[in-house]
């Protein structure tokens, strides 16, 4: 089993457990969990976020408005 497969079986499954399960595994896994500054980054990513922005700066991209992003999540607009 793939390490994403495992993540992903994880937070459907923490989704749905009750209270008490959740705050055991919590309690499993605190010392490893830090409160802030988790979500990292790698390189890559900085670096396909830095040309995406650059493309929607320079008007090379397709944007949308709040609303425009609401009507496609709704299913009532396409993109």
């Amino acid at each position: 089993m793939t390490t994403l497969t495992i993540r992903k079986k994880l937070m459907t499954y923490l989704a749905d457990a009750d209270d008490s399960t959740v705050k055991a595994i919590y309690t499993l896994l605190k010392n490893d969990i830090k409160d802030e500054g988790t979500f990292k980054l790698t390189e890559e990513q900085l670096q396909i976020l830095d040309e995406e922005h650059d493309l929607h700066m320079t008007g090379q991209s397709k944007s949308y408005t709040a609303e425009e992003s609401m009507q496609i999540i709704q299913g009532k607009r396409c993109f």
